[in-house]
């Protein structure tokens, strides 16, 4: 069983990203990170890759985007996986990204896809879906859990009515969530060295996708007001506070 783990790369989440005088994110001296989500989904392949039981026999990751970005890519490598692919574009919004994904996913269809629920930049939530679409396989989200047992994959979703265990017949697209792997793999430093020297597959997407979402303009959000500090002897004053202001509660 060979298992494909769709990575995007995103803005280190502990810089703050400004605004350029022509009023677009300023990202030119931002580091790049691979999306936590993605990171955790790759966890867990890599996880099952290493259980004899599961038989994962290889383990790729896929990602549109700038050759920038393949130094991430390598990280990916340097974690285990045995495989990476850039598709040599970039995407504007979640519809163009799936749609070069899948351009590859057609000719190098794997048993499993993993997806993460979001980016932490733009947070659409929407490709992992997208892709199982246009490669018309079944596709779940909010997984928890992957196992394999008795040559059955089986996942688990935690719902609001409880735990839900399914199994499924590959090829099969799961939208990890939240306890999918307790944390990020973190890569040797032998293994970062090896992975300077492996290849990074790039192919060329047969055609450029036009987006289907186009931003009208960026702005910072508003400053926020300063803390106000209410002594203990007016602690009445907090319900006035909270009602009015942050409108939390409402006083009847």
């Amino acid at each position: 069983m060979d298992i494909t783990v769709l990575l995007s790369v995103v803005p280190d989440t502990t810089v703050r990203v400004t605004l350029s005088d022509e009023g677009v994110p300023a990202l030119s001296e931002v580091p790049w990170v691979i999306n936590p989500w993605d990171e955790l989904a790759l966890t867990r392949a890599l996880e099952l890759k290493e259980d004899p039981a599961a038989g994962v026999e290889r383990v790729c990751v896929l990602h549109a985007g700038p050759a920038e970005h393949e130094t991430l890519l390598r990280r990916a490598l340097a974690m285990g996986a045995d495989e990476a692919v850039r598709v040599d574009a970039v995407p504007g919004d979640a519809w163009s990204a799936a749609v070069l994904l899948v351009s590859w996913l057609r000719e190098h269809p794997a048993a499993l896809v993993l997806a993460g629920p979001e980016t932490t930049d733009h947070g659409g939530g929407a490709t992992g879906m997208m892709v199982a679409q246009q490669l018309g396989i079944a596709a779940s989200g909010s997984v928890t859990a992957i196992s394999v047992e008795q040559n059955r994959i089986l996942f688990t979703r935690e719902m609001d009515e409880g735990t839900e265990t399914f199994a499924v017949q590959p090829p099969f697209l799961a939208v990890v969530q939240k306890g999918i792997a307790r944390e990020p793999r973190m890569p040797s430093m032998r293994g970062l060295m090896m992975a300077r020297r492996r290849p990074v597959t790039v192919v060329t997407p047969p055609s450029e996708e036009t987006p289907l979402r186009r931003s009208a303009g960026w702005e910072m959000p508003p400053e926020k007001p300063p803390v106000k500090l209410i002594p203990p002897e007016r602690a009445e004053e907090i319900l006035d506070l909270l009602e009015k202001e942050t409108r939390t509660i409402k006083i009847s």
